[in-house]
């Protein structure tokens, strides 16, 4: 199908409705992207983006062979909470390497070369409803205004309003996990050269460094039920951080000891959607499969659901002929990997006897613990 003159609308310019508004305008479509935000910006925040995105990312041409902005990872460092002792090192996948980036740059990065490359980018452009047509979809925008499209792609995010749409209402579950996040400047290069992940009983906290090493990133989840609050930039307390994770010694303890602003978020568990298109409107990303963050692969599930949804285009003979090819081939390998990041939520989190036999099975297979996952990393959507 050749796409030269079909005009889509992308709802939502984070990292996956860039990257899939990147791909159809490179191959010869029309595309605006409706931000409802004033500014494409974002708290302060890091993310991981392992060799399944990186493929992505390098094919949409974005970055290079040496990825721009981005920290490359020397492997996970798994360590005890109470003093920070090692239990074990898991080496980076064989697939390719791992690059950490602070998630305003990788937006950065995607905005400019969608600019570059002539997709519209729209703020303040909230959309309340779709309504799909035989022939096309209309986006109704708030304020009243109508966009006809020959195709909508909905990249709302977890709390998706467009979701419904096709699936209904539905009601998240809430995992009783609540998420702090945070960036600190960091300048002991030589301390922590790449990822650690220190666990304790129902809590973790995982830490990587970011821009060549000068931010240290941070996410600290714990089990608890009194906050039940979903959105992504509430502002949380330092102190109370400190004070949640008081036990955790080594590294981990001089790197909360730094935090001066931090942001929490209590963690929902929404399916892989049912019906991820109808014709005319299709989910992708989050809005389609939101993940709990214990396998870091929403952003690279996202940026591999943009390629294949391209892709489907120039393989299909019309716009529902390639939604639904979309919609077969990336639903099972969106719920195989969200199946797998739920594991690991409970892994983290071991108590008593559980926790004690887990830290003697990764002390002896923790170098090859990144095999487990092999088939996540060596996925490449653009071959």
């Amino acid at each position: 199908m050749n796409i030269e003159g079909l005009n889509f609308s992308v709802i939502g310019g984070g990292i996956g409705g860039l990257a899939a508004a990147l791909a159809l305008r490179q191959r010869g479509a029309q595309v605006t992207v409706l931000e409802q935000a004033l500014a494409l910006t974002e708290v302060g925040a890091g993310l991981q983006i392992s060799a399944n995105g990186i493929a992505v990312l390098r094919a949409l041409g974005v970055i290079g062979k040496v990825p721009e902005d981005g920290q490359l990872s020397h492997g996970t460092i798994l360590r005890d909470y109470r003093k920070g002792r090692v239990i074990s090192r898991v080496p980076t996948p064989a697939a390719g390497p791992t690059y950490y980036y602070h998630r305003a740059d990788l937006l950065d990065l995607l905005q400019r070369a969608a600019r570059d490359a002539g997709v519209d980018i729209r703020l303040d452009a909230r959309v309340t409803k779709v309504v799909k047509h035989p022939s096309e979809a209309e986006v109704v925008l708030d304020g009243g205004e109508r966009r006809r499209s020959d195709c909508v792609i909905a990249a709302d995010g977890g709390r998706s309003e467009i979701r419904p749409i096709l699936n209904g209402t539905e009601t998240p579950q809430f995992t009783h996990q609540i998420a702090w996040r945070a960036t600190i400047p960091w300048s002991q290069r030589e301390e922590i050269p790449g990822a650690s992940l220190t666990m304790g009983p129902g809590r973790h906290v995982v830490t990587y460094p970011l821009r060549d090493q000068r931010l240290m990133n941070v996410v600290a989840i714990e089990e608890r039920s009194d906050w039940q609050e979903e959105g992504w930039r509430l502002q949380g307390d330092p102190d109370d951080l400190r004070a949640r994770f008081a036990d955790f010694g080594g590294p981990v303890r001089d790197i909360l000891a730094e935090v001066t602003e931090t942001h929490l978020w209590a963690l929902f568990l929404r399916p892989v959607a049912k019906s991820w298109q109808n014709g005319r409107l299709a989910l992708l990303g989050d809005a389609a499969h939101p993940t709990l963050p214990f396998m870091a692969q929403g952003a690279c599930l996202a940026l591999e659901d943009a390629w294949i949804l391209a892709r489907a285009f120039e393989n299909q003979s019309g716009v529902k002929q390639a939604l639904a090819a979309y919609e077969t081939q990336r639903r099972p390998r969106a719920k195989q990997v969200v199946a797998a990041a739920g594991a690991n939520a409970r892994n983290f989190h071991l108590r008593g006897p559980m926790r004690l036999a887990a830290q003697m099975a990764l002390m002896a297979v923790g170098a090859q613990l990144s095999k487990k996952y092999e088939w996540i990393y060596s996925y490449d959507a653009t071959t």
